[in-house]
């Protein structure tokens, strides 16, 4: 089996990476049907769509870390069955309200913000529970090949949604998405537990989300990565909400159109988690080169003067947001403490997707006022600004090797790198 693809050879993965294609698929139809529903109820309100992507990303804010401390205390594959379920309920109630023809503005704001405080606990279950299957060594292919089913399913769940609301409109996606949940729930029933590589359970005990934090809070290093990754996080990645604003209110083009932009940017984003799948250990380089290219890439985009070009532009932006995405997740899985990882990943996660109730609302109502371009265009800046100013501060600040592989060692997690007073180029 060529590196690309080596973790399927486990057999608990390759049941895991099977069924979240599945699910995958549902969660991007889902995506696109919440926000087309959203246009429609408000009469294409971009403040209203940014609501309703904030309101589904706040409970990260809030709950992310709680959900890191349960994912460190208890059983990921019991807590992942228990999350699962719920969304699938969730997804449910949505499409049975849409179909009575009763759904209103509201009430897709508070099942948005309950699937959202599900997600917090099932996000560090999930990212956690990946080395817990695959092991150290295949870590970083299984994440990248976990971001490839995501795009990949990208590719398909948009553009099937743009043709599935033309046709029968929102309501039916809804419950097409909470059938798909069953996929992974079986493939998690199927697993052999015996070959799984459980971390040891945190002990409950007070004051184990202050050690989280201490324990992150002590190493700059990951201090800087996620310093980068709140930013693109926050501003940079929006496309759920800027390619709407875009198809809409610059090209004048329906839900066909939009759907189909998804699907063009995901073959992009395919490329890139599947190059990150083929690297062993991602580099400080790597983390912040992808940072800075997506920043200027999606500055390009904003300026593109038709359909056809903003589509094409949206290739090389998912190439290198999926190139980040992956490193800066790998990154953090390999760099931690295993009793630490769900903690730190919920941190990470918390940075990455909480963010987005503070950005979403921003940059929509940027869009708003300045013209939605300035929705790519913000966000393409500051993810610019972000990466920059870090790779400045690690190289001469902190004097930290850019090639240098992070990892951790026996109870003290320390840079493999050694402290150096010039950046190494090579």
């Amino acid at each position: 089996m060529s590196r690309t693809f080596s973790s399927l050879k486990v057999a608990n993965y390759r049941r895991y990476a099977i069924g979240s294609l599945v699910s995958n698929i549902g969660t991007w139809m889902q995506r696109v049907a919440q926000d087309w529903l959203v246009l429609q109820l408000t009469h294409g309100s971009g403040s209203a769509l940014g609501i309703t992507t904030g309101l589904q990303f706040l409970p990260m804010l809030l709950f992310g870390l709680w959900g890191g401390v349960a994912s460190d205390r208890f059983a990921k594959r019991r807590l992942l069955v228990l999350t699962q379920s719920l969304m699938g309920m969730l997804s449910l109630v949505l499409g049975l309200l849409d179909l009575s023809g009763t759904v209103r503005v509201w009430q897709v704001y508070v099942l948005a913000f309950l699937l959202g405080s599900v997600t917090a606990v099932d996000n560090p279950a999930r990212q956690s529970f990946v080395v817990e299957m695959v092991g150290r060594s295949e870590v970083t292919n299984a994440v990248g090949l976990n971001s490839a089913s995501f795009n990949g399913a990208r590719v398909v769940g948009p553009a099937l949604a743009g043709f599935l609301i033309v046709l029968v409109g929102t309501g039916p996606l809804f419950l097409l998405n909470a059938a798909s949940f069953a996929a992974v729930l079986v493939a998690l029933w199927r697993m052999d537990p015996t070959t799984l590589r459980s971390a040891p359970r945190a002990r409950r005990s007070p004051g184990q989300l202050r050690e989280g934090l201490r324990y992150v809070a002590n190493r700059p290093d990951l201090v800087a990565i996620l310093t980068v990754v709140g930013f693109v996080g926050t501003f940079g990645l929006n496309f759920q909400m800027t390619t709407a604003l875009m198809a809409t209110q610059v090209f004048g083009r329906g839900a066909g159109a939009y759907g189909m932009l998804g699907s063009i940017m995901a073959v992009g984003s395919l490329a890139g988690a599947l190059l990150g799948a083929r690297r062993q250990r991602p580099r400080l380089r790597l983390l912040l080169g992808s940072a800075i290219a997506f920043g200027a890439l999606e500055i390009v985009s904003g300026l593109m003067p038709g359909y056809f070009w903003f589509a094409l532009s949206l290739v090389p932006v998912g190439v290198s947001s999926l190139t980040f995405i992956t490193a800066a997740n790998s990154t953090m899985q390999l760099a931690v403490d295993p009793k630490m990882r769900g903690r730190v990943m919920a941190l990470y996660m918390m940075i990455f997707m909480g963010g987005t109730p503070l950005g979403a609302p921003l940059v929509g109502w940027l869009a708003e006022v300045a013209g939605a371009r300035w929705s790519l265009l913000s966000g393409g800046i500051v993810s610019l600004v972000a990466a920059v100013g870090a790779g400045l501060v690690l190289a001469r600040v902190k004097g930290l090797r850019l090639r240098a592989r992070l990892r951790p060692r026996p109870r003290l997690v320390v840079m493999e790198a050694q402290i150096v007073s010039t950046v190494q180029q090579g």
